[in-house]
Formats: C-alpha cells, structure tokens, sequence
C-alpha cells in the first residue's frame, strides 16, 4: 500500500518539477519507510526494484513523454533487470533514484537506475524495457521515439552494458 501513496505523490508532483529532455538524467527522491525493511532491519531487495518503476514513472512525466505514450494505448514492460547491491538503505534513510536513458536497438529500451544517498551509490542496475500496445504486439524503440518527437541515434553501449545483454540473452535460450 505504501507504494501506492508514492505512486499518487509522482503522479501529482513529477508534473510540478523541472521538465528533462530523452537524454537528460532525472533525479526522483525518495526516504525508506518502516514498511520498506525485510527481517535484517534494511530495505528489503524487492522494494528497490518496485521504487526503480516509479522513477521511470517519474522520468515519463517530466520528459512529457507519458500522456503522449497512454493516449496511443501503449505502455511499459520490464523485459530484464538487473540490480548491485552495495550499501542499505535504513529507515527514514533519504535517498534519490536517478534514472536515465542508455540506449535502444530495434526492440528494447535500456535504462540505469542508480539509488544514491549522501553523493554514495547504494545500489545501481540496468533495465532492459519494453512497450506493448493495448490493441495488440510490441511497439519499437524508433515508434516511441517518434511519438515523442525525438530525432536522435542510439548512443553506444557501455561494455559493462553490453555484457549483461549477452549474458541476459543467454538465459533466454
């Protein structure tokens, strides 16, 4: 439930702060709860993950790009993620999710996410995303971005990305 506040909070307020660009990093605050801790008193590994959505929630908003994206009945699924774990996250600890675009190829978006609290990284992972349509089948990359007016060429892989994109598709097999 918690979760549910945070996403009307995003909902409400991502509208009100400062509005990004398709390449732009986006900067989400956030503060771990009670309801957030596993047994260990920390925040639970499955939070992070469910929080990474609400960043790239928040990163839709202020890029304009999400009433543009529901209008055409499309929208996002996680494909593949993967998460580092370097520090935890306390209760009542704040902390920000930045998000950004990496990259695309002709069926997937990647995201980074990094969880970063007093300028130290907590944790970082990467998101392998795609968009479906309502009315059926995929939507690529180059559909999406020309539903948000965006004229750009992929960036290049970071190895570090391309390596897990070849081990990710090694599990697909």
């Amino acid at each position: 439930m918690n979760l549910f506040f945070r996403l009307i909070h995003i909902l409400i307020f991502s509208r009100f702060r400062s509005k990004i660009s398709l390449m732009d990093e986006c900067s989400t605050p956030f503060r771990t709860w009670p309801t957030d801790l596993d047994v260990l008193m920390h925040m639970n590994n499955g939070v992070y993950l469910s929080l990474q959505d609400l960043a790239r929630m928040d990163f839709m908003i202020r890029m304009g790009a999400a009433p543009k994206i529901s209008k055409q009945g499309w929208y996002p699924v996680v494909a593949s993620e993967m998460i580092r774990f370097r520090r935890s996250l306390q209760v009542f600890q704040k902390f920000s999710i930045h998000t950004r675009l990496i990259s695309w190829d002709e069926k997937s978006i990647y995201l980074e996410h990094k969880f970063l609290s007093g300028g130290e990284i907590m944790a970082a992972g990467y998101i392998r995303a795609r968009f479906l349509s309502k009315k059926g089948g995929t939507v690529s990359p180059q559909e999406l971005l020309a539903l948000i007016g965006a004229e750009a060429s992929p960036p290049q892989f970071p190895s570090s990305l391309s390596s897990w994109i070849t081990a990710d598709n090694e599990l697909q097999k």
